[in-house]
């Protein structure tokens, strides 16, 4: 996936002259102009997205392309946060085929006036991977719509897919061309380039990288149907910051990332994060708001005023309930159409008296759902207006073109009522615009005839599938699907008190003028700068290939154990102290079976023969299983159920911690524990002398990870006066006695060591979960001044071992080389 061809050209880099710009052969030498860019503030923002914020047309008779800002882009308007000299560029597509020789001087003059980075795609990979993947695919997956039919959708088609990764490479490769990766930031927008933090991540591993959803993310069972499932969520997760319009998206998002790559998020100081390979994944919950200049300078607009009077006049003596949506088959506007019919059947005072004016905004991507959803409203437009009008009164206003905003504007600040009825949808900024322009402004108040001091009002029906709704919480919920109800709620939204009018309009207007768009671009933007703090202080390698590929991030001081050092080490030193743990360090937990294979037990009781050598086996499992394993290694000494029971070799007597040995807790936490089980299924309680312990690992990811919490607090209320500890670990919920630690077991080996006269000159320490951290940790504060001291943890991650083997057969390698070594 990833050897898919460069974008062909490259982009002119760097002013050498005035009107002369030399191209760049090496794209090395972008460093340079990267930097060029970024010397009027700390690091420019690259802000990528499937279009370029640009109007274009050709001159049909000169030849000539002319350019435009789009005023009503998103990406200009989140830009308004910062100060002039900050620098954006922009890297997307233009809505327009260039002809291939004339692509380069247009992005030389794109970047030059408008700092727009232009992304060309052949004509057929742009209808691939945009109408066809994005649109006809992802579109209604991601809104709950399963391509049962062929009718509604498309099905998964691999070449599509193939073209999606190509455009998202193109995008990546002309980021590429204009970042500084030590200071710049990378902005990408939306699902159309879900899988290019992935390339990004790949080219620099502490790039800065953010990216922000603005559809929803779709239920667990709904995503797990799309074939690149786990491709899609590892792309995200190359970014170091995730941004969500609610937390039900948020909450879709992790569940996936536990099912299908079994990653926890944790919850800390407010913050949501996902560790993933010592990367810590930020997730951020932010609607988005809206650019209140704009929609204030529209107000006063003449155009807006004059338009505005019209309507006034037009629909005098009517009240105006006003839709606007995309011609899309998720806005639910039919569902919208039959609920203003069963209103007009049930209130025959609202007959001639309400209107619904529905502004229809051009679809952004053809289809057959498309034309169905069309004729479906024109249908239900034509009934409703052939069953309830009459002359002079039109109870449905279908507006089916492309309304210019001062237009919309008019419309909002005349609307009695706003109602917004998709049946899944991302933000949807039409209430928040509404309410905006339902607050006035002077010019168009004086144009309208209302008094400056003339209280405002607004009513707001929306659907409780829409990203908004959250938000406005004076708004009246609605389940779109529920005609009836939807009908009811339009009926008390007309008949609202005044006085309540006001208060509801008050409430939401605080909210929307205070979270507009530059505040939350600006949120955005500090979580991201929090998020990639510590990123300078990180060792980071590539792990996977293709679009597996995701980036290990760990501590500069953690490195992988040499098998040479640590020979050496061996073979000079005269007293040695060898600690393992069982489960995922000597056995892999993977294993079916757990007892250990011929070659583990010869290899440690080879060590144990050695007298120079102490080894230990310090596991959770109990004593018997343990002491029946190794019953051939005579001088093993064995530490079971965390260093409760101790023994030093199989003569020996077992010793017991010096804890409290009152086990009357079990006859409480025994019965907890079966109720849980009995209620989760995939789940079983182990018994052993010292602890009981509550085993998840084949129970629902979702449901075992909640049932853990439950139990958790459950036990910890119940066991309050206990002398126990309640510890959760990798599928666990265990209960033990106070005190007993693999790290006690350590401190107490290396302690009667010392007094015996044999204090360790080598003492190696190598476990693979969170008990073990313990023994690190005790190994880490023992007196051990001359000693070298190994403390390993097996696999890549975080540790307070500062050494790593990647899985058990490196723990496997290096005894076999212990156990070949001959002293010096």
């Amino acid at each position: 996936m990833l050897d898919f061809p460069l974008t062909p050209r490259s982009l002119p880099r760097v002013i050498t002259a005035p009107g002369i710009m030399s191209g760049l052969e090496d794209r090395e030498a972008g460093r340079d102009f990267s930097s060029l860019l970024s010397e009027s503030c700390g690091g420019k923002i690259v802000v990528v997205a499937s279009f370029l914020p640009l109007n274009c047309q050709k001159d049909t008779e000169s030849g000539r392309w002319h350019f435009s800002f789009e005023e009503d882009s998103l990406l200009l308007q989140l830009k308004d946060g910062w100060s002039p000299d900050c620098q954006f560029i922009y890297v997307g597509s233009l809505n327009a085929d260039v002809e291939p020789n004339e692509q380069d001087e247009i992005a030389g003059e794109l970047l030059e006036k408008f700092g727009c980075v232009p992304t060309f795609l052949p004509p057929d990979l742009q209808r691939r991977y945009y109408h066809s993947f994005c649109k006809q695919y992802l579109w209604p997956l991601f809104h709950y719509m399963l391509p049962m039919s062929s009718d509604y959708g498309d099905r998964f088609d691999r070449s599509n897919w193939q073209a999606y990764v190509s455009a998202n490479k193109a995008f990546a490769d002309k980021v590429v061309e204009v970042i500084n990766p030590e200071c710049d930031s990378v902005w990408v927008h939306d699902y159309h380039l879900m899988v290019l933090p992935t390339f990004l991540r790949r080219r620099f591993t502490r790039v800065k990288i953010g990216f922000f959803l603005h559809i929803p993310f779709p239920s667990s069972e709904i995503y797990r149907t799309l074939p690149v499932r786990e491709e899609v969520l590892r792309g995200l997760l190359n970014a170091d910051l995730l941004g969500f319009h609610t937390f039900n998206y948020a909450r879709h998002f992790l569940s996936c990332c536990g099912r299908l790559l079994g990653l926890n998020y944790e919850t800390k100081r407010g913050y949501i994060g996902l560790d993933y390979l010592g990367r810590m994944i930020y997730v951020k919950i932010s609607p988005i708001g809206i650019h209140m200049k704009r929609l204030e300078s529209a107000l006063d607009h003449p155009s807006c005023l004059s338009k505005a009077v019209g309507l006034k006049y037009e629909f005098r003596d009517k009240r105006i309930i006003l839709g606007i949506d995309d011609m899309d088959i998720v806005k639910g506007i039919s569902l919208k159409l039959q609920a203003m019919e069963q209103l007009l059947r049930q209130h025959l005072d609202l007959r001639g008296r309400v209107v619904l004016v529905q502004i229809i905004d051009p679809e952004r991507s053809a289809g057959s759902d498309v034309q169905d959803t069309r004729d479906e409203v024109y249908t239900t437009a034509e009934r409703i207006n052939r069953a309830f009008g009459f002359p002079g009164y039109i109870p449905v206003v279908l507006i089916d073109r492309s309304v210019p905003f001062h237009e919309k504007v008019a419309y909002y600040a005349l609307a009695e009522c706003c109602i917004v009825n998709a049946v899944s949808d991302g933000m949807n900024l039409v209430p928040y615009e509404y309410v905006i322009c339902r607050q006035g402004a002077a010019k168009l108040d004086e144009a309208l005839g209302i008094s400056p001091e003339a209280p405002r009002s607004s009513t707001l029906v929306v659907s409780e599938f829409i990203g908004c709704s959250p938000s406005l919480s004076g708004a009246i919920r609605v389940n779109p699907w529920d005609v009836d109800a939807v009908a009811d709620a339009l009926n008390v939204a007309l008949g609202t008190p005044d006085a309540e009018k006001q208060l509801r309009h008050e409430k939401h207007y605080r909210y929307v003028s205070t979270h507009d768009v530059a505040y939350w671009a600006q949120s955005f933007f500090q979580d991201l700068d929090r998020a990639c703090k510590d990123h300078s202080t990180k060792q980071c390698w590539g792990l996977g290939f293709g679009l597996s590929f995701r980036v290990l991030s760990l501590s500069a001081s953690f490195r992988k154990l040499s098998i040479e050092r640590i020979l050496h080490s061996y073979k000079r030193t005269k007293s040695r102290a060898l600690f393992f743990d069982y489960d995922g360090t000597l056995v892999p937990n993977t294993s079916i079976s757990k007892a250990p294979s011929s070659e583990v037990i010869s290899l440690i009781d080879t060590l144990c023969r050695d007298p120079r050598n102490t080894v230990f086996i310090v596991s959770g499992r109990g004593r018997q299983s343990l002491s029946d394993w190794f019953s051939q290694c005579k001088n093993l000494g064995i530490a079971a159920e965390h260093g409760y029971f101790l023994r030093w070799n199989s003569e020996a007597e077992w010793e017991t911690s010096r804890v409290d040995k009152d086990f009357s807790w079990k006859k409480t936490t025994d019965p907890v524990m079966k109720l849980y089980t009995e209620t989760t299924d995939g789940s079983h309680v182990e018994t052993k002398e010292s602890a009981l312990v509550w085993h998840y690992h084949y129970a629902d990811h979702d449901f075992g990870s909640f049932q853990a919490k439950e139990l958790q607090d459950h036990l910890e209320n119940v066991l309050a006066n206990e002398p126990v500890v309640v510890k959760t670990g990798h599928h666990i919920v265990e209960v033990k006695t106070q005190g007993v630690t693999k790290g006690m077991v350590a401190e107490k080996v290396l302690t009667e060591l010392a007094k015996g006269g044999t204090k360790p000159d080598m003492v190696l320490c190598i476990g693979d979960d969170r008990s073990d951290e313990d023994m690190f940790e005790s190994i880490s504060k023992a007196s051990l001044e001359e000693t070298e001291v190994f403390a390993c943890t097996v696999g890549q991650k975080p540790s307070k071992a500062r050494y790593y083997l990647d899985d058990p057969e490196d723990v496997l390698a290096l005894l076999r080389g212990l156990t070949s070594q001959k002293p010096c």
